[in-house]
C-alpha cells in the first residue's frame, strides 16, 4: 500500500461521512472527508499536484452529484480512481459511471470488507500508474539528453531520415554530398544508440508525444 495515499471521500450525510472515515482509519487508511463536491474541487484546485489515491464518492448529494463530481475530475484531467456509492444506484447509472471510467460503483447496503477491498485494489492501480509514469518520465529525459547532443546538421539528417527518405535524396534536400549523409546518419545512429530509421522515428514519436502531453 503507498503509504503517501489518501482516500478523498465525499458525502454530504454527516452520519455517513464519520462512519465510512472511521471504518478507513480502522484499516489503516489515511482519508480527506468533504461535505460536498464543491468543497473537494476546491481543494484540488490548489493542491492536486502529485494526487496520490483515489476518491470515493456518494452517487447522489445535494448541489453537485457524484456524477456530476466525476465529470469535474474529468475536466480537470485527474485521472485517479473513483468508486461510486449509492443507496438508490440502478443498472442505467452504474453503465454511465463505468463507461465514464469509474473504477466500482457499489450499492448500500455493502460489506465493509468488500469496500476496503476494493479501495485498496483502486489505491493499488494508482500506485502502478504513478511508477509507469515515472519510469515513462526518465525514459523521455534519456532521449531528450541524446537528442540534445547532436549538431544542428545532424538533426537536420535526423528529421529525414525519421521520414524514411534515403540517404541520396537526403543529400540533395540538404545540398551536400552522398558521403557527408552517410557520416551524419552514423553519427545520430550511435549518439542515439539506434540502429535503423525506424527507431529513429519511434525515438522522436514517443519525445514529441511526452513533449505534448506536459504542454497539455
Amino acid at each position: 500500500m503507498a503509504d503517501s495515499a489518501i482516500v478523498y471521500l465525499v458525502d454530504d450525510e454527516d452520519a455517513v461521512r464519520d462512519a465510512l472515515s472511521f471504518l478507513l482509519r480502522s484499516r489503516a487508511l489515511s482519508v480527506r472527508a468533504f461535505a460536498s463536491g464543491l468543497e473537494l474541487l476546491t481543494m484540488l484546485d490548489s493542491e492536486s499536484e502529485n494526487l496520490r489515491g483515489c476518491f470515493l464518492l456518494d452517487f447522489r448529494m445535494e448541489k453537485m452529484s457524484g456524477a456530476a463530481l466525476h465529470d469535474a475530475l474529468i475536466e480537470r484531467r485527474i485521472s485517479n480512481p473513483v468508486l461510486f456509492l449509492t443507496g438508490h444506484g440502478d443498472v442505467p447509472m452504474a453503465v454511465a459511471a463505468l463507461k465514464k471510467g469509474a473504477f466500482d460503483f457499489l450499492q448500500k447496503p455493502y460489506s465493509d470488507n468488500e469496500l476496503v477491498d476494493r479501495i485498496e485494489q483502486a489505491i493499488h492501480v494508482d500506485a502502478t500508474s504513478h511508477e509507469q509514469d515515472a519510469k515513462v518520465s526518465e525514459r523521455v529525459q534519456h532521449l531528450k539528453a541524446r537528442l540534445a547532443c547532436l549538431t544542428e546538421r545532424e538533426r537536420d539528417v535526423m528529421k529525414l531520415v525519421a521520414a524514411g527518405k534515403m540517404n541520396k535524396v537526403i543529400a540533395d534536400e540538404l545540398c551536400v554530398s552522398l558521403r557527408t549523409v552517410e557520416v551524419h546518419r552514423a553519427r545520430v545512429f550511435a549518439k542515439l544508440g539506434v540502429r535503423s530509421a525506424a527507431e529513429v522515428a519511434t525515438l522522436l514519436s514517443t519525445t514529441m508525444t511526452s513533449t505534448l502531453n506536459t504542454a497539455n
